[in-house]
Formats: C-alpha cells, sequence, structure tokens
C-alpha cells in the first residue's frame, strides 16, 4: 500500500456503526466486509482498518496506524504518545459524553471512596483505577474484568466497580449505587505524531476532521424556509435566531420576502407556532447534512 494513503482506524465495536453512519454523512461510504478488518472505503487516499478502541492509541502511537478514532479513556488508560486533533462527542447511544463511575451495592455501607480501603474494585481501566484511587491515597485492589462488570458486585466477587455509562440504564438495573464520577469521556481523533507532521497526511486528517465535525454539528440544526410579507418582517425577523443573520431575498413583483435560516432541533417545534402566528407563510424545515 502506497505510503501516500492514510491508514485509517475505525473503532470495532459499540462505535463501529455509529462512525460509519457517522462517515456517510460527511461524504464516506465505509463497507464491511464479512470476516475482515479492512472495510473498503469510497476514497483512494485513506485505507480503512478495523480495531478495537482499546487498542487503537497503541497502534497509532507505534505508527502501525496513521489516525483513528477511539475514546479519551483509553487514551489516558494506555498512555499513548498521541496527537489529539480533536474531539467528537457521539455514541451509539446519545450525543452526551460517556462517564466511568464507582459503584457499589445499593444496600452497601460504602458511601464514600474512602470506605473502599483495603476493599476489590472490578474494571478495565485498571491503570486508570489505580491512579485515581492512589490520587485520594486510598489502598484498594483493582482487579481486571473481562466483562459484565456491573455483575461482579452482584456475584460477590467486588466490592465496587469502576464502570462506564452513558444513561446509567445498566448501572440501575443491577441494583447499583454511583458514589463518585472517576473520568469524563468522549471519542477522539487522534494521529500519529510523524503522520500529523508529514503535510499530505495532516491534509486528510484535516479534511475528515473538519467534515466529521461538521456532519456532527448538523444533527443539532435545521434549515427553515419561508415567506414573510413586508409589513411583518421585522416581527418575523425578532424570532429568528440564527448562526449569522438570516438570509432574505425579495420576491419578483411583490412586497413579500423570502426567509431562510438555521435553527436548534430543540427549539424549531415551538417557533414553527409563533412564527406561523406572526404573519410567516408557506414554511418549510429540511435536515442538513453538514454546518461548516
Amino acid at each position: 500500500m502506497s505510503e501516500t494513503i492514510l491508514k485509517f482506524g475505525i473503532p470495532k465495536g459499540s462505535l463501529e456503526e455509529a462512525t460509519i453512519s457517522l462517515f456517510a454523512r460527511s461524504g464516506w461510504k465505509i463497507s464491511m466486509r464479512a470476516r475482515n478488518y479492512f472495510p473498503e472505503i469510497n476514497d483512494p487516499e485513506i485505507g480503512a482498518r478495523l480495531c478495537r478502541p482499546q487498542e487503537m492509541p497503541r497502534y497509532v502511537a507505534d505508527a502501525v496506524l496513521d489516525a483513528g478514532l477511539t475514546g479519551k479513556d483509553w487514551i489516558l488508560e494506555t498512555q499513548a504518545r498521541v496527537q489529539v486533533v480533536s474531539d467528537l462527542i457521539y455514541s451509539k447511544v446519545s450525543s452526551r459524553p460517556a462517564r466511568w463511575v464507582l459503584a457499589v451495592a445499593g444496600d452497601s455501607p460504602y458511601q464514600r471512596p474512602e470506605d473502599l480501603q483495603g476493599r476489590r474494585i472490578a474494571t478495565e481501566i485498571t491503570g486508570l483505577a489505580e491512579r485515581y484511587f492512589a490520587a485520594q491515597n486510598i489502598q484498594v485492589k483493582v482487579e481486571y474484568s473481562w466483562g459484565a462488570t456491573e455483575a461482579k458486585v452482584v456475584e460477590g466477587l467486588a466490592d465496587a466497580v469502576v464502570e462506564v455509562t452513558e444513561t446509567e440504564t445498566t448501572i440501575r438495573a443491577h441494583g447499583l449505587r454511583i458514589i463518585d464520577e472517576v473520568l469524563v469521556t468522549n471519542t477522539q481523533l487522534i494521529a500519529n505524531p510523524a503522520a500529523w507532521n508529514d503535510p499530505v497526511k495532516r491534509s486528510k486528517i484535516e479534511q475528515i476532521n473538519l467534515l466529521l465535525q461538521g456532519a456532527l454539528k448538523a444533527e443539532t440544526l435545521v434549515g427553515l424556509k419561508m415567506n414573510v410579507e413586508g409589513a411583518r418582517l421585522s416581527t418575523v425577523l425578532a424570532l429568528l435566531p440564527s448562526l449569522n443573520s438570516p438570509t432574505i431575498s425579495a420576491l419578483r413583483d411583490s412586497d413579500w420576502h423570502a426567509l431562510e435560516t438555521v435553527v436548534s432541533v430543540q427549539t424549531v417545534r415551538d417557533l414553527i407556532p409563533r412564527l406561523v402566528e406572526a404573519g410567516a407563510q408557506g414554511i418549510i424545515e429540511y435536515p442538513l447534512n453538514k454546518v461548516i
């Protein structure tokens, strides 16, 4: 494979589907192959590889990959020397950052991290957990969990867990209670320092970052078009938020104007009825693919 092709890591597992969807909205189609870690991508300048997020920082640091997507948690866990290009907050569940939390059984006597002195802690992020407790001078035994971490407390295999959560649904389903937050994490675009210093590869990484960020921003916004009579224009404009200011065009042979703007998805359902009351007509709401 040519050295001018960017070797890019796609996170395998829980983020895989969300990442492929994000790339599609950004302009890249990634096609998976059965039992193959080299998916096809419709860009001759990118060579895609599937890689576990837990291993991504190490492979990028060692130049096996030029760049990739992984969690901030795994970068800190491995302490890999990589260039963090940007934060990309997305997941399979929500657009909120995930949290690693310290949780105990709901009926346990433990109320604070200090109460776990000398106890057994199960987690996938042993390095981060050990540093978290060491910073508070709390002596515990941190053990690696190969999965089903929340169940370790229920089964009596651990006194507490350090586990990742977005909605706390699984935590509560196992009857656990959170007593502290260890780390807030999110997906990050990372690069190998040598690749980042290569003008050709850096340009490609920056292109990927620009379009991924644009696709993520577009998820929170919609476009609005409408027609407004001149006498009601100022009233309607007072209701319209915008990234800059609404685009206004005069309609031919008329006192009417065409308005176009971008608004938050969270506000549009309340905004449209107010626009109608203010005199806007022919309102069209449309989704956005990217906002740069």
